[in-house]
């Protein structure tokens, strides 16, 4: 006959290893894969879709931050253009535009690599959109790898907002980030967020974990 003592604590066992994986490491962050998308500022927003329009939400992505509904066209110097790229929400104060390395390629434009939001001096773009079109002087960037954590997740594990970590990537094609820029805030979800060029590069999908290796 079985020993139940020796059953019981099998099965405990189990289910604490089961709860382990789902929950994962302290350390273990969920990626999300940026695409190609635009954030507006109201002016631009009124000149591309018309004046007072407001942006449809189509998916909520982390705290204040949606997908909408609309789109818009960009336009490289070359005159090649990328149709169909996602504009996110609510509108900001200066207009962002968020590319990868391979779609510069197509534009014919080099954005350099910065934190969102620092767009002084980045590359030029014309947005077009149903209403309009607005020439950008500036606000073309690769977005940096960065990581959202929420305030409980970064006092925990001892981060603070403005580190810098590496991440290591155990997937298929195993590799190391180095320098990701870790933001913190009370709205935002745990998630790294990187482009499709460096989640192609090594093999990641969304939804996937990947562990912080604290400097």
């Amino acid at each position: 006959m079985y020993d139940e003592k020796v059953i019981a604590e099998a099965v405990k066992k189990a289910v604490e290893q089961m709860q382990a994986a789902e929950s994962g490491d302290d350390n273990d962050i969920k990626i999300g894969i940026s695409a190609r998308h635009v954030h507006l500022s109201r002016e631009d927003l009124d000149t591309l879709f018309g004046k007072g329009f407001e942006l449809t939400k189509k998916k909520t992505l982390m705290g204040r931050e949606f997908a909408s509904d609309q789109l818009v066209t960009l336009v490289g110097p070359s005159l090649r253009a990328i149709e169909g790229v996602r504009v996110l929400g609510p509108v900001r104060k200066n207009t962002q535009v968020e590319i990868s390395r391979t779609d510069t390629f197509v534009l014919k434009v080099s954005p350099p690599v910065r934190p969102s939001g620092d767009i002084k001096g980045s590359e030029k773009l014309v947005l077009v959109g149903p209403k309009g079109s607005v020439y950008l002087k500036e606000g073309v960037i690769i977005a940096n790898r960065h990581i959202h954590l929420t305030p409980e997740y970064a006092q925990k594990n001892g981060i603070k907002d403005g580190d810098y970590v590496d991440v290591l990537v155990e997937s298929i094609k195993p590799t190391k980030f180095f320098d990701v820029q870790v933001r913190v805030r009370d709205d935002f979800n745990v998630e790294m967020h990187i482009d499709t060029d460096d989640a192609n590069a090594c093999g990641l999908k969304n939804g996937e974990k990947v562990k912080i290796i604290k400097k």
